[in-house]
């Protein structure tokens, strides 16, 4: 698969589970509207892809519990994507969380503090 259908595919991904997470068809009770998929990343050949979750919640214990509610919901949301998307193979989805944002946020405090 070359470098362009690669990044088609990953951002459909991305479109597709954000689209589900907003409209509510997850119903998995750690799964809230709250999440936000920050990126997708596809293997070569298309058959797997992660997929980093983030959350605007601040504790990190609802960020675990949400992506271990997307990775049982997992073969569902794969089903709901291969009926959308015309796909000759519908990727094997791994959730993890991002904790980037919460991160960077954090630093840009801590020197904000430092410039005080």
């Amino acid at each position: 698969m070359d470098q362009i259908r690669r990044r088609r595919l990953e951002e459909l991904i991305r479109e597709e589970i954000s689209r589900m997470l907003a409209m509510g068809e997850i119903k998995d009770p750690r799964v809230n509207s709250f999440l936000s998929i920050s990126r997708v990343e596809a293997s070569p050949d298309g058959s797997h892809a992660k997929v980093w979750v983030s959350s605007l919640e601040e504790d990190d214990v609802h960020l675990d519990e949400a992506t271990a509610g997307l990775s049982h919901a997992a073969g569902f949301i794969q089903a709901g994507i291969a009926k959308r998307v015309r796909l000759r193979l519908t990727p094997i989805l791994t959730f993890l969380p991002d904790r980037g944002v919460k991160e960077s946020f954090e630093i840009s405090e801590k020197l904000k503090d430092l410039l005080k």
